[in-house]
């Protein structure tokens, strides 16, 4: 690895599993001081993975919809690291459903973890970002936020949330020289994936994701789902310094997805 991130402090929400855990190991094997944080205790393990291959890590459990639990993990990560130079927030639910048949309940949840979480992930980043002259917020958004997807009305609005919200703080903070950006990636096996296509939602016309893969690949330019570490390279790269007059805008990591009409048949 290059050290692309050689002293940088950062945050990576949902870091138990899925693209915040590989996003979590990417990190530190490039230099990173990382705090992995997740409502899921298993990101202890995320945290002793990295710890046991030499990189450095720390894990806290927080429920991030809860301001004063997100609160807390920002401040942890100031009072270990110094300051905090990037945060990934990566933490997200599935959330199936119409527009008719949504319950209020449900909407609400799906909101909270996919929207208002993410801000919470980095809104007590903010003031130390400020202090120290400058920082890299990445929001994990979702193609679902750009295009229709059959079968996710709450979690498309939060997503496509998340793209708004992101452009107005790069907006609001890049005086500050924070810059914040959004990625929105195609369909990656993740468990987040799997909770999606295991409750009907999605391309796959309610077939578990296993069974779905191929007619859903065959919908891409690239013929093939993505991998969570392809994702999270993109997020280093944000994360980074190279990426340092890059602001307000929206990556999608796809295949080629967004670019592409269906194909008959899929």
């Amino acid at each position: 690895m290059n050290g692309r991130l050689d002293q940088k402090c950062t945050v990576v929400t949902g870091a138990a599993s899925g693209i915040g855990r590989a996003a979590a190991a990417l990190f530190a094997r490039e230099g990173a001081r990382v705090l992995c944080v997740d409502r899921d205790p298993d990101v202890e393990a995320t945290a002793a993975a990295i710890t046991d291959a030499g990189g450095s890590a720390l894990a806290t459990t927080a429920d991030l919809t809860d301001p004063e639990q997100a609160r807390t993990a920002a401040e942890r990560a100031q009072a270990e690291f110094g300051r905090i130079d990037a945060v990934y927030a990566c933490a997200g639910i599935a959330g199936a459903g119409t527009a008719a048949d949504t319950p209020l309940e449900q909407w609400d949840r799906v909101l909270a973890v996919n929207l208002t979480s993410k801000w919470l992930s980095f809104r007590w980043a903010l003031p130390a970002m400020v202090s120290q002259g400058g920082g890299s917020v990445v929001v994990q958004a979702s193609v679902g936020g750009l295009r229709g997807v059959p079968g996710i009305f709450p979690y498309a609005a939060a997503k496509a949330g998340c793209i708004g919200m992101a452009r107005q703080a790069a907006v609001d903070y890049g005086p500050h020289g924070i810059r914040v950006n959004v990625l929105a990636p195609g369909t990656v096996p993740t468990p987040l994936v799997r909770d999606t296509y295991a409750a009907g939602a999605g391309t796959g016309a309610g077939l578990a994701l296993d069974e779905a893969a191929d007619r859903i690949a065959g919908a891409y330019p690239l013929r093939r789902l993505g991998a969570e570490e392809e994702v999270a390279s993109l997020a280093l790269h944000l994360c980074s310094d190279e990426s340092r007059w890059t602001t307000g805008q929206v990556f999608t990591v796809d295949g080629g997805i967004t670019a592409a009409l269906p194909r008959p048949g899929t």
